[in-house]
Order: structure tokens, then sequence, then C-alpha cells
């Protein structure tokens, strides 16, 4: 179980993790939180019911980060495809964010509620509602992250996999890495 995910019974999952893994994955779930940015809470005696109905953003992200986690639906060729990208994200992406604040919250929640052995280790068990909103936080960690590094399929030489020790970006690569290898083993745990 050490570095992956394992099934569990009831359709969760379980991964054994050591203290520095677990400030790891909190830092960066607490980064992505910040990155999203907060929700848009109900004003006092304003009708929680508006908030449903709020309008988000029509134009997309500036940061590249916050652009591929919130993508334009249609893309830019044409005007008439603009607009309805404009469109579509002024009616989704407000509960898309939403529901990627949630996923990353989920995160830090079950990171902060382990109990930490004298030897610093950690079962960490989730239950399957868990497993999905851990997919989708990690899986927005590594956009991100992709995004920062500017990994691209293009990089067939696959160079910043072989980044020297002397590089600034090599911390970050590895956590890319390692995220990628913990969403795998915990796609195939959930894979019937």
């Amino acid at each position: 179980m050490a570095g992956h995910f394992e099934a569990t019974p009831g359709g969760g999952a379980a991964v054994a993790l050591d203290e520095v893994e677990i400030a790891i994955l909190r830092s960066l779930a607490v980064q992505l939180l910040e990155l999203i940015g907060p929700g848009d809470e109900p004003a006092e005696g304003e009708d929680p019911l508006a908030a449903l109905f709020a309008e988000g953003p029509s134009e997309p992200p500036t940061d590249p980060a916050l652009a591929r986690l919130f993508p334009e639906a249609y893309g830019d060729k044409d005007s008439e495809l603009r607009a309805a990208s404009a469109e579509f994200r002024r009616f989704t992406e407000n509960d898309l964010r939403s529901r990627k604040r949630d996923d990353a919250l989920t995160v830090v929640r079950t990171l902060d509620a382990l109990s930490v052995t004298e030897d610093g280790d950690a079962v960490l068990e989730l239950s399957g509602d868990e497993c999905r909103k851990w997919l989708g936080a990690l899986n927005d960690l590594r956009l991100t992250i992709g995004t920062r590094l500017e990994v691209s399929d293009d990089d067939e030489a696959g160079s910043l996999y072989r980044l020297p020790d002397s590089d600034p970006r090599k911390p970050m690569m590895m956590a890319y890495l390692w995220l990628g290898a913990l969403q795998e083993t915990l796609v195939e745990t959930l894979m019937p």
C-alpha cells in the first residue's frame, strides 16, 4: 500500500502516507484553493436561491493555469464560437469552480483528520465519494502544475522528465509525477 492506493471494501480506497507526503499534498491542495478563489456566499439577508441563478464570468481567465482548469467550451476560432463559449462559461463556471473547491477541500479535510503514528506514517482511508473528489483534485493539481511547468505532448525528448537536481523546476516535476502515480492507482482501485 505504501505509495499507491488499494481498494477497500465498500468501494473506497486506502493509501499509506508519511508526514512529508501529507504536508506536500495538503500544501498543494491549499494552493489550488487559493488559485481557484473563494466562493460567492450569499450575503446576509440575500435569497440563497438567487445564488443558484447567479451568472458567472463570460471571459476566459488570463492566468494560463486557470485557463487550463476552466477551458473554452467551443474554442475561439471565430466570433460565433467565442460567443457560444462565453455564454457556456457564464452559466457553468460558477458551478465548476464550486466543485473544484469542494474537491480540494475534501483533500485538505481528509488529510487533517489523519492520525499520524510515532513513525510518522498514516493510512488514509477514503469512501467512494471521497475517492471521486480526490480524483478531481489530483487531476486539477496535475493540470495546474503541468501548465506552470509547460508540460506538453510535444516534449518527445522528455527533457522535463530528466531535469538535473540543480534545476529549480525539479521539485515540482517530481510532485507532478508523484501525483500522476497516485491518480493512476486511485483510478485502478475504482475500476470494476
